[in-house]
């Protein structure tokens, strides 16, 4: 792959010279203990796909103040069952306004705010001791204006300009501007930004302050290689590459998830299995369906990309499928785009994370199930907002675009389920359906196929905190309307049972965890085949593996529906068995009987 991406470049030799000496370098430096768990790792290939594997998302701040408060809370996130720590950005970010931490600094050193790499290594090793792995992120697709690198490039230190995409006049920007996307149309309009003491334009995606990377220059390359190679001998054995689909540009696309940009992640991947094997990669690209599954590897990559990337169309599907009551076209995309199985690779899943949603929902796909694409995702946006009327959801319009009438939302997962409204109206009825919605979302991404991962606060229901306009670095970003902090006294004393919202929540998720963790049929590496039940109320898949096959039901509505047994039977399924309850299902008239946002795991 180096050769095809750098093969012409007049230090290609030098180049490659230099990335074998920080190989043999970095595997020298490599302690003991990780060697140990990349032999472990070698000998059990399969450790993240197995269905013990769960994942727990947090801000360290919002989650315990900083690393040392981490270790305070490990009893807790073992109790639960997470296997799967995600550190969100946690590297020195720029002062002030960071994207959430994603404008870096110092890919070397731990944000102060959070500790020093003495530290992390030591909660690193804690996490290990335990049985979880760790995630962090590293951002590929560009650096803060502050890094060092971009210092020398303002100062014309040879070389690190092209480290950078510069241009002397807005000629080639202009050119480019035509097919490229705005990514944050609202705070950062444009793809570019002029730099009166550079006298140059540079190429800016996200943020004035985040400078694309050429990753066309080899160098930039061996650097963030090297910047792999320490993180993961620190003891990240989760790389979570973020932006990785903006990496390569050429005129007259949109620069996103280019050939090069496979190319570019398969060579990583493979220089991270000569220095640190037990260490896997998570590729972040919130694309549409064909293309995020290029990043699980596909063709000449295959099995050699990416070990992760998140299932963002699940996600979009579930909320759209609770919106309109009918999962015909969550059935529609989930059968149609994804492969069945994947190849020493799965999905991330998920019901809401620490960024937007945005309703990926493609005209197409649309029309195929009768609808309008662009009401469609007007529709969902206004649903989630809370302004459409009958919805439960209680929510925030993020980055209203305009130009394309695109909206997106922000909101936690309990107060988009339509918990915040219910509490506040003391309707108890529709407390106990946000409950229940809560908990089917987290039985489906449990079942569905990869590693369910939990954002810190969802498993106790917390709420939107209305109250982040109140900070100044925080104001212009409804986001951190779901980034609350943690609510530690949810879960103290007598609280962790009693009939609140988060004892329900807290302990309904753990209870699909541990029968998670008891059904075989949920390895990572068993097909998932979406199949159509007939019935727009429920979506459905199969788990199947050679010996035996599970059956995932799920009511997307208030109201009880039902399916044939004799349906389910054509599927596989034979004693009726809910996995998931570990209860017999008795058929009532040979129909399969679901109440309002039921779930089943049928074997």
């Amino acid at each position: 792959m180096l050769d095809q991406l750098y093969g012409k470049h007049p230090d290609y030799d030098i180049f490659t010279a230099a990335l074998r000496s920080a190989l043999k370098a970095a595997w020298a430096a490599r302690p003991a203990d990780l060697k140990h768990l990349d032999l472990k790792r070698d000998l059990e290939p399969d450790w993240f796909l197995r269905p013990g594997m769960v994942g727990y998302v947090f801000y360290i701040d919002r989650f315990s103040g900083d690393l040392e408060g981490v270790l305070d809370h490990l009893d807790y996130l073992q109790e639960l069952g997470v296997t799967y720590v995600h550190f969100m950005p946690c590297l020195k970010p720029r002062p002030g306004n960071s994207d959430g931490g994603y404008s870096v600094m110092d890919y070397d050193t731990i944000n102060p705010a959070y500790g020093t790499m003495t530290t992390f290594k030591k909660v690193a090793k804690a996490l290990r001791q335990r049985g979880m792995s760790l995630c962090i992120d590293m951002v590929l697709n560009h650096t803060a204006k502050e890094h060092a690198w971009a210092k020398k490039a303002r100062k014309g230190t040879p070389g690190f300009q092209d480290y950078y995409l510069m241009f002397d006049n807005d000629r080639l920007p202009k050119a480019y501007e035509k097919t490229l996307v705005e990514v944050f149309p609202n705070d950062a309009p444009g793809n570019f930004t002029y730099y009166p003491d550079l006298g140059k334009w540079v190429w800016t995606t996200f943020n004035e302050h985040q400078w694309d990377l050429n990753w066309a220059n080899p160098w930039v390359f061996l650097e963030m290689a090297k910047i792999m190679f320490n993180l993961a001998n620190k003891g990240a054995d989760v790389l979570r590459f973020d932006a990785v689909a903006f990496m390569w540009k050429r005129m007259g696309t949109r620069c996103q998830s280019e050939p090069e940009v496979h190319m570019i992640l398969q060579a990583l991947r493979a220089a991270s299995r000569i220095v640190s094997s037990a260490a896997i990669h998570l590729e972040e690209a919130i694309t549409g369906p064909a293309e995020m599954i290029t990043y699980l590897g596909q063709g000449i990559h295959t099995g050699k990309e990416g070990n992760l990337a998140y299932h963002n169309s699940l996600m979009v599907q579930f909320w759209s499928a609770l919106a309109s009551r009918d999962t015909r076209l969550m059935t529609h995309v989930l059968s149609t785009h994804f492969p069945t199985s994947l190849v020493n690779a799965t999905y991330g899943t998920y019901l809401r994370c620490h960024d937007d949603i945005g309703w990926a929902v493609n005209d197409e796909d649309a029309e195929a199930v009768g609808l309008d694409g662009f009401k469609h995702r007007a529709f969902l946006a206004e649903f989630y907002e809370g302004r459409f009327p009958g919805s439960f959801a209680h929510g925030a319009y993020f980055q209203v675009n305009e130009v394309t009438g695109d909206k997106r939302n922000s909101g936690t997962l309990a107060s988009l389920a339509g918990l915040e409204r219910a509490v506040t109206d003391g309707d108890v009825d529709r407390v106990e359906l946000a409950l229940q919605r809560i908990l089917m979302g987290h039985a489906m991404i449990a079942s569905f196929g990869g590693i369910p991962l939990i954002y810190m606060g969802d498993e106790i229901a917390l709420l939107n905190d209305w109250g982040y306009t109140d900070t100044p670095a925080h104001a212009h970003d409804s986001r951190w309307l779901h980034r609350p902090r943690m609510d530690w006294k949810k879960l103290t004393g007598k609280a962790r049972n009693d009939d609140s919202p988060a004892a329900r929540v807290y302990n309904g998720l753990r209870h699909i965890l541990r029968r998670r963790k008891d059904t075989p049929e949920l390895h990572g590496a068993n097909p998932t085949v979406v199949v159509d039940t007939g019935n727009p109320k429920l979506f459905a898949f199969v788990r199947e593996t050679p010996a035996s096959a599970t059956l995932c039901l799920f009511n997307f509505t208030e109201d009880w529906t039902s399916v044939s047994g004799d349906w389910a039977r054509s599927l596989g399924v034979r004693e009726f068995h809910d996995a998931l309850s570990d209860a017999a299902v008795e058929l009532n008239a040979e129909r399969i009987s679901l109440p309002p946002y039921g779930r089943l795991w049928l074997r």
